[in-house]
């Protein structure tokens, strides 16, 4: 257990990010994540493609959200071949570099089956040719001979793959895994949602308490989930990248770090009067922040919100996270425990109908 979390939101933390949640495929994800915020919430409301929607206050009129998105990258089954082997086709953007020798779940007809990413040994190959894995050389392995077995396994293309690794505690400072892009997010909003309800704080507007699907695909989940709710606020938080360790280019990456508190995104998706109040918040509630800057835009779901309906006074608070899109993200546990608290308190100070326009 770590040392400022509940042990029930550590548990709470550990079974949602071991949950496989696939672009497309963020069911029994969002049913755990759902079970979790029901008692801090008054109504919810789950979409056709499964983005999940906790309220509190239904009936205000002006209505705020905070998001993140449930879904993970992954791997869809593509070509089976004679021999019993599976190529597959990305679903969002997954690495075959970091694949070779991993584990992986994959999500049959018959519930899921166990395979490996083979790769030939050292001796085999013509080292000094070695070319990095592709999506066109990685393979699957799952025990089968023949394209006949692999059907009766009951896995076919479009099957879904998933890898196995698990959440895991570094140094008693990190949290590591698969998938903390974004579910480390999910689960920061909903301790908002419990810390509001256990600190009696009653909010002068309605909180939509979003759960997105298919981030990784291109925002789709907050698009759609966006038309629906047409909020006046939106407070978004996804992860960046730290850009410590070796082989990135702080020129072009920025200077973050994990452990050194959330990151605040400055580019035109960003509403800045709702970015300077979060950076106020932070100042006054004494959360040390990092600052950061987009291009043309964030890449998060902070885009599909700032740009739906006739435009949502929206704000990216950002987790620092190492190696993103591997099997062992890595994020500070001080920094989730930061961009909740930030995210919380920035709620306290909203006001109902507040005015975010530049000038009127």
């Amino acid at each position: 257990m770590t040392d400022n979390m509940r042990p029930e939101s550590f548990e709470f933390l550990q079974s949602y990010l071991n949950n496989p949640s696939p672009t497309g495929f963020e069911k029994e994800g969002q049913k755990l994540w759902l079970e979790y915020i029901k008692p801090y919430i008054d109504e919810y409301f789950v979409d056709t493609y499964g983005t999940v929607v906790g309220v509190i206050n239904p009936d205000a009129k002006y209505k705020v959200v905070i998001e993140a998105h449930a879904d993970e990258i992954s791997y869809f089954v593509n070509y089976i071949t004679k021999e019993g082997y599976l190529y597959l086709r990305r679903n969002g953007g997954s690495d075959p570099l970091v694949a070779p020798s991993k584990r992986v779940n994959i999500f049959g007809e018959k519930g899921i089956v166990k395979g490996i990413f083979g790769w030939p040994a050292i001796h085999v190959r013509k080292v000094e040719q070695d070319k990095a894995p592709t999506i066109e050389t990685v393979f699957l392995d799952c025990g089968a001979s023949s394209a006949d077995e692999v059907a009766e396994m009951g896995i076919h293309v479009g099957s879904v793959v998933t890898f196995e690794d698990e959440f895991t505690v570094l140094n008693g400072k990190f949290y590591v895994g698969r998938a903390l892009d974004n579910r480390v997010g999910g689960f920061m909003i909903a301790e908002v949602a419990r810390m509001l309800k256990e600190n009696n704080k009653t909010l002068p507007f309605g909180l939509y308490i979003v759960n997105a699907v298919q981030e990784e695909i291109g925002l789709r989940g907050a698009e759609m989930v966006a038309h629906r709710i047409q909020p006046d606020v939106a407070i978004i938080t996804d992860v960046t990248h730290d850009s410590q360790s070796p082989m990135y280019e702080k020129k072009t990456a920025g200077d973050i770090s994990c452990g050194k508190g959330p990151v605040i995104t400055y580019g035109p998706a960003v509403q800045n009067n709702l970015r300077d109040l979060i950076i106020d918040t932070a100042k006054a509630s004494e959360i040390p922040f990092q600052r950061a800057a987009a291009t043309r835009a964030t890449g998060t779901d902070t885009d599909a919100f700032a740009y739906s309906g006739s435009g949502v006074a929206s704000a990216l608070i950002s987790l620092p996270l190492k190696y993103m899109h591997t099997t062992v993200e890595t994020v500070h546990k001080d920094d989730v425990d930061s961009v909740t608290r930030l995210i919380y308190e920035t709620l306290l100070r909203i006001e109902d109908g507040q005015d975010f326009r530049y000038f009127n």
